[in-house]
């Protein structure tokens, strides 16, 4: 068992709202600036560039987890987690054929770049990653289980794309076990304004879409290993792992 600094919701160049700079090399560097040894790439509704990412974490001694950041039909932000790069592929080719079939608009939005471990561009994304699936909270919730995953609603704090914010109340269904806020959120407070989050566990991260967001907001988690079971054991403050808040 040991400590690790996490930081679980990062974009890469290839989410239409990040920045070039994101490529793999430059960030793994300002993550072992800010010493966060545990991240994940959850870019808007793909993990293409997961496999890049991954490996050059693995070469600077970083671990790593694939993630994505999916926009349910309700403009939901969740965020999903895997162990098993298999199934997060398999999960991710799902996921692709349920957003909505409208191109990118690169002048806009900018260009959705996959590339390798060598930030060569392999192909640029031409469907927009910035919608959302057809698939409802529920749905995509269930959908992330099958396949595997872990689901944790993302900065269920913010005013726009969170849970609270699109329904107006936390639903009953789908359980959730851990919830993810903002970089800047005073978690104490945020407690204490809301009653519903007092005994369940929240886990802070930078959502960085530039270099300079990396550091602003982390975790600290005990666990025997960086892995998503562990999370997932923290989040249930089970067998001694737990999130520091």
């Amino acid at each position: 068992m040991r400590w690790f600094r996490a930081d679980l919701h990062i974009h890469s160049v290839l989410s239409p709202c990040g920045g070039l700079e994101m490529a793999p090399h430059d960030l793994v560097k300002r993550l072992q600036e800010c010493k966060i040894d545990w991240f994940a790439i959850t870019d808007h509704n793909t993990m293409a560039n997961c496999p890049a990412y991954a490996a050059v974490a693995k070469d600077a001694g970083l671990f790593f987890s694939w993630g994505v950041e999916i926009q349910t039909s309700e403009e939901i932000h969740l965020l999903a987690y895997f162990d098993s790069p298999s199934q997060a592929q398999e999960f991710d080719t799902k996921l692709y054929n349920s957003l909505l079939p409208l191109e990118n608009d690169a002048e806009y939005f900018g260009d959705q770049v996959v590339i390798d471990e060598n930030e060569n561009i392999l192909r640029v994304e031409q469907r927009a990653l910035i919608n959302s699936s057809l698939w409802d909270l529920s749905q995509t919730a269930k959908t992330i289980m099958a396949y595997g995953g872990f689901a944790v609603p993302a900065h269920i704090d913010a005013g726009v794309n969170s849970i609270i914010s699109q329904l107006g109340f936390m639903p009953e269904e789908p359980a959730f076990e851990l919830f993810g806020v903002t970089a800047g959120l005073d978690m104490q407070d945020w407690r204490v304004r809301q009653p519903y989050f007092t005994k369940r566990s929240l886990i802070k991260a930078s959502d960085a879409h530039y270099l300079a967001d990396i550091g602003s907001g982390y975790s600290e988690l005990y666990l025997a290993e960086a892995s998503v079971a562990e999370l997932q054991k923290a989040a249930l403050g089970a067998d001694g792992r737990h999130i520091k808040n």
